[in-house]
């Protein structure tokens, strides 16, 4: 590997490339997902105003009273629409909650069954919060959907093999703000380490640094993505229904300096989440003499539920 933490691709070879193009692609990464988990990706068709437009709705969000952001706090929902309070979520691990509050906007298709597609609250005090986070959301959807095309080959499944997995599927477009740290943490950081829970995280750039993957050496390394780049990493879903070929890697978001506590964090991650009657049953031939099956059966929806509690999300 370079010198970089992660590799770096270009989607626009898979999408619009000669079929040697789009082979070297899939063969590119494919290799990034089994040997380190993480991937950059240019030239990954998210608009940047959609970006630019949403970092600044969210940083205006945030920016409103708790009372206002409470207003936004669905009961019931687990925190898949809505805001979740500063304090609230932690690391399966961990005893004690991340330094975060977050906000998430859930499927955005039209749908009438609300108990499986809850509606998104539309956020009054800011203008164009909802609708910037509604355009982003279709966004990630598209560029997601063509990386999982590729995975899908890669595996040398049908490359049509998502497809009717994810429509309509339950993904996730969080806003998540690190507020200022203002005293000393209580063995607390940021973001403890974790791995997601889908089929694959998409990350546009952080207004500030601190994500770090946890290296095959056990050693902790800085992702810093170059301009225009999107950070994707592979989930949990991903991994069990590839027998842990495909790899889901720790990370974390961890406290800036002392002299830099006074500075927040911003991202927005789009968690790429199939049906919740999708089953992650290992792929056979996953399942080797190397590399025995390691999962019992479980659905998508199933396994998000037991995650949920996991992270203190649901009750």
């Amino acid at each position: 590997m370079s010198e970089r933490a992660i590799p770096v691709v270009d989607l626009n070879q898979f999408i619009n490339g000669n079929e040697e193009q789009r082979a070297a692609f899939v063969e590119e990464l494919g290799k990034a997902f089994h040997e380190v988990g993480f991937v950059g990706v240019r030239n990954h068709g998210v608009p940047q105003d959609l970006v630019d437009g949403f970092y600044s709705a969210s940083k205006e969000f945030f920016s409103k009273s708790v009372d206002i952001k409470k207003a936004y706090e669905i009961p019931g929902l687990a925190g898949q629409r809505g805001y979740t309070a500063f304090g609230t979520e932690k690391a399966k691990q961990s005893e004690v909650a991340d330094l975060k509050e977050f906000y998430q906007i859930g499927q955005v298709a039209d749908n009438t069954d609300r108990e499986e597609y809850p509606e998104n609250p539309v956020v009054t005090e800011v203008k164009e919060f909802t609708d910037f986070g509604f355009e982003l959301y279709k966004a990630f959807e598209k560029s997601g959907g063509a990386l999982l095309k590729a995975i899908a080959l890669h595996l040398e499944l049908d490359e049509n093999y998502f497809d009717d997995k994810i429509e309509n599927g339950h993904s996730i477009l969080r806003t998540i703000h690190y507020p200022p740290i203002t005293h000393e943490p209580k063995s607390a950081i940021r973001a403890e380490q974790h791995e997601d829970i889908n089929l694959i995280t998409l990350l546009v750039g952080a207004s500030a640094g601190g994500l770090q993957l946890l290296n095959t050496e056990n050693e902790w390394l800085d992702i810093v993505p170059g301009e225009d780049e999107i950070v994707i990493n592979v989930g949990d879903m991903l991994q069990r229904l590839t027998n842990n070929y495909l790899k889901s890697t720790t990370h974390r978001v961890v406290n800036p300096p002392r002299s830099e506590w006074h500075k927040p964090r911003l991202s927005i991650p789009f968690f790429l989440h199939p049906k919740s009657n999708m089953k992650l049953d290992c792929l056979d031939f996953c399942i080797t003499e190397e590399r025995p099956l390691q999962y019992d059966p479980i659905t998508a929806g199933e396994y998000l539920d037991e995650r949920l509690r996991e992270i203190g999300l649901k009750k």
